[in-house]
């Protein structure tokens, strides 16, 4: 499987060290891994024969690849999409809210117009181009996999696709933001909302700029992707009402508690009157609620269809590894539907 490489931050790191890892030819479902270029986006980029294993040491060891590097190259990613010879797409740039996806949506275009398999971990061209990028795959016939893009690798999508087949989805609630919900649990332990948000950078869970985690954003596209893949809804993230817990106070989550209920922020979606209703925000719930058993970077999503009682799923304390997985389930996906047509992967 020849694999081109846009973005090389932690998940693609961790990647990298489970594909080249001594014991992974002898792991069920391995495929063969060729890397014709890794790209990133300050750190410089590779073009041709890629030693995997090596250019993740360079990176974390220097922080950067040497400009003397052999495969050293000023290509774009774009220019990279376009022209190198692969056969996945692996797009692991971050979400880019204001610009609406991009650069990542114009990546992923590129390359399944081209015929080529893309798997993504970003939201954000799930959350704002959906359904032009799932026609362009299904006109090419390859595959736009992004299991990784909600939950953290755990199978949402996987289930939704296999084991819900025939099912319409009517609703979801989930707690989806990690940074978030831990947080919210800093404040129930008396500490403030800047306090909780330094704790999480210290963990290194929340950005240096946490704006889209604290105002809801990143809610919203997740649950702006949700609505789309699952309920196949038309919205993006600017049209997900909005709020996030930037104006949560120390006296309202104690309050809460107080009452016998927590405060979490819910992404949801709905089918009412004929249009999918799209919404993040903070609410209290029940003790009993499984919602309310989501402690520091857990997650929960609880799907409601038309043929089966309530799903639900839920994740504690996901990793690096676990968006590394789930990219790395994306590929073994592809594989395995190469070998089931008789083709190379």
């Amino acid at each position: 499987m020849k694999i081109l490489f846009l973005g090389f931050g932690n998940v693609a790191r961790r990647l990298a060290a489970i594909v080249t890892d001594e014991g992974w030819p002898s792991r069920r479902g391995t495929f063969p891994v060729e890397v014709v270029g890794l790209f990133t986006a300050s750190r410089g980029s590779l073009a041709g024969a890629v030693d995997l294993a090596r250019a993740r040491a360079e990176l974390e060891a220097t922080g950067r690849f040497d400009a003397r590097h052999p495969l050293r190259t000023d290509m774009t990613p774009l220019e990279a999409s376009r022209n190198l010879d692969y056969d996945v797409l692996v797009e692991l740039s971050p979400l880019a809210i204001e610009a609406r996806g991009e650069p990542a949506v114009s990546h992923i275009a590129s390359a399944l117009a081209r015929g080529r398999h893309v798997v993504t971990a970003n939201k954000g061209p799930v959350a704002f181009a959906y359904r032009k990028l799932a026609a362009l795959a299904e006109t090419q016939g390859v595959r736009f996999l992004f299991e990784s893009s909600v939950m953290d690798g755990a199978p949402l999508f996987n289930m939704a696709r296999v084991a819900l087949r025939g099912c319409r989805v009517e609703a979801f609630a989930g707690i989806l933001n990690g940074t978030t919900n831990a947080i919210l649990c800093h404040m129930e332990r008396g500490g403030s909302l800047e306090e909780g948000i330094a704790a999480a950078q210290a963990a290194g869970i929340a950005e240096a700029d946490p704006s889209h985690d604290v105002d809801g954003w990143d809610g919203a596209a997740k649950t702006a992707a949700l609505a789309n893949v699952l309920m196949e809804a038309d919205v993006t993230p600017f049209d997900v009402e909005r709020r996030g817990i930037g104006s949560v106070s120390v006296g309202e989550v104690r309050r809460a508690l107080a009452a016998g209920r927590r405060l979490k922020l819910v992404c949801r979606a709905c089918r009412r009157e004929g249009a999918i209703q799209t919404s993040v925000a903070v609410e209290e719930v029940a003790a009993d609620d499984p919602f309310s058993l989501v402690d520091a970077y857990g997650a929960i999503l609880r799907i409601e269809t038309d043929l089966m009682h309530p799903l639900v799923l839920t994740q504690e304390g996901p990793e690096v590894m676990d968006t590394a997985y789930g990219v790395l389930n994306d590929l073994m996906e592809i594989a395995g539907t190469a070998e089931r047509k008789g083709e190379e992967p």
